[in-house]
């Protein structure tokens, strides 16, 4: 069969990689379900670790949120570059490092007897994290046809849902029979059978023509990027986004950034087209995904909380209730592509970015009696929202560039993901903080001036302080937990009203609906051309 032009059709695929995408698609969604799993654990440890030894290492608030953020930090910051990288050096060689330095971060966390070493090993993971991420979508993009990679994305989207609803659980069956260490040493096994499985299965592909290195390029986005996120997590441990230590890395890194792009526009030879960004559906897109993380982190991380220290759930009843999110992404997520067919991105995803800011916004109605089937109804549609949201917006990224630039797509994809999440819980935790200390200083006059300090850090903290008190600190708690609850509820409409605004970002920028397709280069079921790569 040929094409109009009578010039023999060409598949893009060779044929034996066809054959076996499916599973290609299964190892990599198992790749990305250990990055994503291991967040999703270590939400619902964060109580456990706060404990003193022998139960957990004595963080505090600050260590807590650098052990998720010294995480964060790495792999934002490296995630552009790792794309790069596996464009140039192939993406099955990136993978393969970042899934193995993953599982050896992941075994020294496990073994880590202070807060620091905890923070230091969860660095490494985020190194090898910013290599996997990219890398599962580029291999995605080489193995799919241009017709199934908005199905294949969908599943890709969806083992994100899987990861919510396996972390929590498997977190919170780890701690009741394990020590918290186990959380962490969980993900070898995985590691393990996920490196045997692309060693087999998934193919090797790199840009056949990748131009002349641009390490200057390379270097400015690491600084740039590195030193924004550390100012971001850095406002928010301060809960003050004016302090010197906050705003010399924000604007050092904002600079670097405008002298990025700067340069990308005149290098011959650029690390990533800056142009693609005058293209109002791809602009829209990565906007989508760092406002849409941007509200979902903060909650996540606040929510934990509230499960735990206000509701007196453990961490395996926190993880259950997790659960509808996580079954709603997995059910409608892989269908997306079949509504956007119907209605057009813009107005799913616009429906989908309002059901996240509804879901959110409830959070503002919860109380310490809320009943569990009202939770699980509000996850359910956070999650569904979700679903209708994340797969159209990664198939306007990866499809605006070339199959060849899969892993600068990727990694552009990822960086305003880790980058709208990191800014997330530091903005939001910041306004959580800030409303929690005002409402509970007025409860701490009784104690000695250095016990009220530490008690007006966080509710886990006031908690310690009126355990010690016995019988005595039980106002102590009541007022804990009504500060806690004022507290949240701010921060949930502040969430919601960023999930509004990525919903008129979506509504005014992203396309309508297109007309259909034509047949694939691969319905014309014409044999690879001799020699392709297999």
């Amino acid at each position: 069969m040929s094409t109009g032009s009578g010039a023999p059709a060409v598949p893009h695929i060779p044929e034996a990689v066809h054959r076996r995408r499916w599973a290609i698609l299964v190892v990599l969604m198992f790749s990305l379900l250990i990055v994503v799993l291991d967040n999703s654990i270590l939400n619902v440890a964060v109580k456990t670790i706060a404990s003193p030894s022998p139960t957990g290492i004595g963080a505090t608030q600050s260590e807590l949120e650098w052990a998720i953020n010294s995480y964060t930090l790495v792999f934002a910051g490296l995630l552009f570059t790792a794309g790069l990288l596996g464009d140039r050096l192939g993406r099955k060689k990136i993978l393969l490092f970042g899934i193995t330095l993953f599982g050896i971060g992941s075994a020294l966390a496990a073994l880590s007897d202070s807060p620091g070493q905890l923070i230091t090993w969860r660095a490494l993971m985020g190194f090898g994290a910013a290599f996997v991420m990219p890398a599962t979508l580029a291999v995605l993009m080489n193995v799919f046809e241009r017709d199934e990679q908005p199905k294949a994305i969908g599943i890709w989207a969806g083992s994100v849902g899987l990861g919510i609803a396996i972390g929590p659980i498997t977190g919170g069956l780890l701690l009741e029979h394990f020590w918290w260490g186990s959380i962490f040493l969980v993900n070898v096994p995985v590691v393990i059978i996920a490196l045997v499985a692309m060693v087999l299965l998934v193919p090797d592909s790199k840009d056949p023509r990748p131009g002349k290195l641009d390490p200057l390029g390379v270097v400015l986005s690491i600084i740039g990027l590195v030193l924004l996120v550390y100012g971001i997590i850095r406002g928010g441990e301060l809960a003050d986004f004016t302090d010197v230590t906050v705003l010399l890395p924000v604007l050092g890194g904002l600079a670097v950034l405008v002298v990025f792009v700067l340069h990308e526009k005149r290098s011959a030879s650029p690390a990533i087209d800056v142009s693609y960004f005058k293209k109002p559906a791809f602009s829209a897109a990565v906007a989508a995904i760092a406002l849409i993380f941007f509200a979902l982190m903060g909650v996540t991380f606040f929510s934990a909380f509230y499960m735990q220290s206000v509701r007196g759930w453990s961490a395996l009843q926190s993880g259950l209730l997790i659960l509808p999110l996580a079954v709603a992404q997995m059910l409608f997520a892989p269908r997306a592509r079949l509504v956007v067919a119907r209605f057009g991105a813009r107005a799913v995803c616009t429906a989908g970015m309002l059901a996240v800011a509804l879901g959110l916004a409830a959070f503002a109605l919860f109380d310490a009696d809320t009943p569990v089937w009202v939770m699980c109804v509000v996850f359910f549609v956070q999650g569904t929202g979700m679903a209708h949201v994340m797969p159209p917006v990664t198939v306007a990224v990866m499809q605006a560039l070339p199959r060849e630039k899969a892993g600068s797509g990727s990694a552009v994809n990822n960086t305003f993901r880790q980058v709208g999440g990191a800014l997330g819980i530091a903005v939001l935790g910041s306004v959580l903080s800030t409303v929690y200390r005002g409402d509970i200083e007025n409860h701490l006059g009784a104690l000695p001036s250095g016990a009220r300090d530490a008690a007006g850090e966080s509710i886990e903290a006031t908690l310690a302080i009126a355990e010690k008190l016995g019988p005595e600190g039980a106002p102590l708690v009541t007022a804990a937990h009504d500060a806690f609850m004022g507290a949240m509820h701010v921060t949930a409409l502040g969430s919601a009203a960023v999930a509004l605004i990525g919903t008129l970002v979506v509504a005014l920028w992203l396309p309508g609906r297109e007309p259909a397709a034509p047949r694939s280069a691969r319905e014309e079921e014409r044999p690879a051309p001799a020699g392709a790569e297999r």
